[in-house]
C-alpha cells in the first residue's frame, strides 16, 4: 500500500504563506531599490521626466507598480502575528523587540554609515556618493563628512543612510503601541473613526511624526483580521482575486502611461490622479496576490532550495541599499556608451546584490553564528 504524504494544516499553510511572501517582498524591494531612471527617488506621483521607451516604460511599471503591494502585505502580516501572540505579556513581548528589532536597526544604521563614509574617503567612491544624492542634508553638502555632529546623531537613530531600514523603525514604534491599536480597532465605536484617520492618512500619503500612514492602515488592518478571525484563506465574493488582479494590471499600465504622457493634457492635476491610481494598484495587487497566488506559493515552498533561500530575507533587507544605488553608478560610469545599459542594469545588478548577499550571510551564518544572529535579531538561524 503505496504511503502519501499528508496535506498540511490550514495554519501550517499560512506560516509558510507568510514566509513565502515575507521572502518575495524582500526580493522584489531590491528590484524597486535598484530603479535607475533620471529621477530615482520614488514617490505615488512621480514623473519619470524623460521620453516614453522599453526601458523607462518596464522600469517604472515594475519598480513604482506591480512591486509596490509589498510593503502593506508586510504591515499586515506583521500586524497579524503580533496580534496572534496575545497570550504572552506584553511587556516580554516588547522586551524581545529590543533585541529582534532596535539592535539591528541600530547597527546597521551603524554599519550604512560607516560604509558610505569609508566611501568618500577616495576620490572615485566620493564622487559616486555625491551624485546619488543619498546623504544630501541641504544645496551645498551632499556628504556625510560635510554633517555636524547631531546630524550625524540625528542620521544614525532616525533616518539611516540604509534607507530602507525606516520599516523597522516603524514597525517597532507599532509594537510598543499595540494596546492602544489593538484597541482602536476592536472597539466598536473608535474603530470607525480610527480606520477612518488611518485610511485618509494612507489615500493622502500623510505622515503624523513618526506615524506613517501605510503602516498603521495595514499594522491595524492585520490586527483586526486575527482578532475577528477573517478568513484569510478563502475570499469573500467582493475579493475575488481574478477581478483584482485584472484591475491591478489595468491601474498599473494606465498609471505608468499617465506618468509619462499626462502632464502636458492634465497640468498639474496629474499629481493627484497619479496618487489615487497608486493606491489602486497597491490594494488590487495586495488582493490578487495573497488569494490567487496560493498554488504558486505552495510549489515553492515544497521547494528545499527556496525554503533554504527564505532564512536570508532579513539579510536580503538591511544589505541591499544603499549598495545597490552605489552600485548602480559605478555601472553606469563604465557602462554607459552599451545599448541598453540600463535595464539590463535593473536586471541582472539587483540579481547579483541578493546573490552576494545570500552568499555573505550563508558563510557569516556557519563561521560566526553568534554574530549572524545579533545582525539578524536571530531570523534565519535554522531552516
Amino acid at each position: 500500500m503505496e504511503l502519501t504524504q499528508p496535506r498540511p494544516s490550514i495554519a501550517d499553510f499560512n506560516s509558510r504563506k507568510f514566509r513565502f511572501w515575507s521572502f518575495i517582498a524582500m526580493f522584489l524591494l531590491v528590484f524597486v531599490h535598484g530603479y535607475n531612471l533620471q529621477e530615482r527617488y520614488l514617490q505615488p506621483w512621480t514623473v519619470p521626466g524623460e521620453p516614453l521607451t522599453f526601458t523607462t516604460f518596464t522600469e517604472y511599471f515594475l519598480a513604482n507598480g506591480i512591486f509596490r503591494f509589498r510593503i502593506p502585505m508586510l504591515f499586515i502580516i506583521s500586524g497579524f502575528l503580533f496580534a496572534l501572540h496575545d497570550y504572552r505579556p506584553y511587556r516580554q513581548r516588547t522586551g524581545k523587540r529590543v533585541r529582534t528589532l532596535l539592535l539591528p536597526y541600530l547597527i546597521w544604521s551603524a554599519l550604512g554609515f560607516a560604509f558610505t563614509y569609508t566611501l568618500e574617503l577616495f576620490p572615485y567612491s566620493n564622487h559616486i556618493v555625491a551624485v546619488s544624492n543619498i546623504v544630501r542634508i541641504d544645496e551645498h553638502r551632499v556628504l556625510l563628512h560635510e554633517y555636524r555632529w547631531y546630524e550625524m546623531l540625528f542620521r544614525w537613530i532616525l533616518n539611516p543612510v540604509p534607507y530602507q531600514l525606516w520599516f523597522i523603525r516603524v514597525l517597532l514604534i507599532y509594537n510598543i503601541a499595540y494596546p492602544a491599536i489593538r484597541w482602536c480597532a476592536m472597539n466598536r465605536v473608535a474603530r470607525w473613526f480610527f480606520f477612518g484617520i488611518a485610511f485618509l492618512m494612507w489615500l493622502g500619503n500623510m505622515n503624523f511624526g513618526l506615524i506613517e500612514g501605510e503602516g498603521i492602515l495595514f499594522f491595524s488592518l492585520g490586527v483586526w483580521m486575527q482578532k475577528t478571525d477573517f478568513n484569510i484563506d478563502v475570499p469573500e465574493k467582493w475579493l475575488n482575486p481574478l477581478i483584482w488582479g485584472a484591475v491591478f494590471l489595468f491601474f498599473a499600465i494606465a498609471k505608468t502611461l499617465l506618468a509619462f504622457l499626462g502632464e502636458p493634457v492634465l497640468g498639474k492635476a496629474v499629481y493627484p490622479v497619479l496618487l489615487v491610481m497608486h493606491k489602486l494598484v497597491v490594494f488590487s495587487g495586495l488582493t490578487a496576490a495573497w488569494f490567487g497566488c496560493n498554488g504558486m506559493a505552495a510549489w515553492f515552498m515544497r521547494k528545499r532550495w527556496f525554503v533554504r533561500l527564505t532564512a536570508f530575507a532579513f539579510m536580503i533587507y538591511v544589505v541591499h541599499a544603499p549598495l545597490v544605488a552605489y552600485a548602480t553608478d559605478a555601472v553606469f560610469a563604465v557602462a554607459n556608451h552599451l545599448p541598453y545599459y540600463r535595464i539590463l542594469t535593473y536586471i541582472f545588478l539587483p540579481l547579483l546584490v541578493i546573490s552576494f548577499t545570500v552568499g555573505f550571510g550563508a558563510m557569516l551564518r556557519k563561521i560566526w553564528p553568534g554574530l549572524y544572529g545579533l545582525l539578524t535579531g536571530g531570523r534565519g538561524m535554522a531552516v
